[in-house]
């Protein structure tokens, strides 16, 4: 799974999976490029070797050019990820437009404009990777999280179109579906000894996924180990989708 003499931009990557995913394609060798809309990553970025970058995915000429000028200044572009995302959990009912909207802009529109700038970079030079992070709630949801499971299902559908679209010029496109992961915010919340045993019992082999496993994953993915993987969903969350009872947790626990 080397990335070696490969650049990857990472979105969101100042913290939580997206760090993970940086760190870890710095350790297959890739230099890497971090967008985050927080200073707060730079430190962390810098700590592994990766490039800082202050991006507000939101923003999409300013995310175009950001795109074209981290290619141009390392000369190349061999992999994206498109994992700058945000959760909002409210009753459906209850729900606002600008709600609808934040998530929509964030979450659905970012990814479609990533790949875009990116696929057509990665087109022209006929070789490259896309990687956009989903989430098991693609496929396994529960109330309060209708746009937010909207968004990230939509991720997988047009992932699979653009490996038709991008396919034909030598690049892949591929979803990644994490489940519970050790964010800040799940760490935090795991130092409660319940909350630890409520987020194991979602698991098959009662284990909650780091965010390096999610990096190795997404590495996985941008590498030429994957080659045969093309608009692909790959579920990530330990089996937890896979079981009936985890909806009734989940909801009991408001999680």
């Amino acid at each position: 799974m080397s990335l070696t003499n490969r650049h990857v931009i990472v979105t969101g990557a100042g913290a939580g999976i997206g760090l993970g995913i940086a760190r870890q394609a710095r350790a297959a060798g890739a230099e890497v490029t971090g967008f985050d809309i927080s200073d707060a990553g730079k430190a962390r970025l810098d700590e592994i070797g990766a490039r800082f970058e202050r991006v507000d995915v939101c923003e999409v000429e300013a995310f175009v050019d950001a795109i074209h000028g981290a290619a141009d200044r390392v000369g190349r572009l061999d992999g994206l990820v498109n994992n700058a995302g945000v959760t909002i959990k409210v009753p459906f009912l209850d729900m606002t437009l600008e709600q609808m909207e934040t998530l929509w802009q964030v979450n659905h529109r970012s990814v479609l404009v990533g790949c875009q700038a990116a696929g057509r970079i990665m087109t022209a030079a006929r070789q490259g990777a896309i990687v956009n992070i989903a989430s098991n709630h693609a496929r396994a949801t529960n109330p309060g999280h209708e746009a937010y499971a909207g968004t990230k299902g939509a991720i997988v559908a047009m992932t699979r179109a653009m490996a038709w679209s991008l396919g034909p010029y030598g690049v892949r496109v591929n979803a990644l579906m994490p489940g519970m992961t050790q964010t800040e915010i799940v760490v935090e919340a795991m130092q409660d000894p319940a909350n630890s045993e409520n987020f194991r019992s979602w698991a098959a082999d009662h284990e909650v996924s780091t965010v390096e496993e999610i990096g190795d994953a997404a590495v996985f993915l941008l590498s030429n180990a994957s080659s045969a993987l093309n608009g692909a969903d790959v579920m990530a969350d330990r089996a937890m989708s896979a079981l009936l009872g985890v909806n009734d947790s989940r909801r009991r626990n408001h999680v």
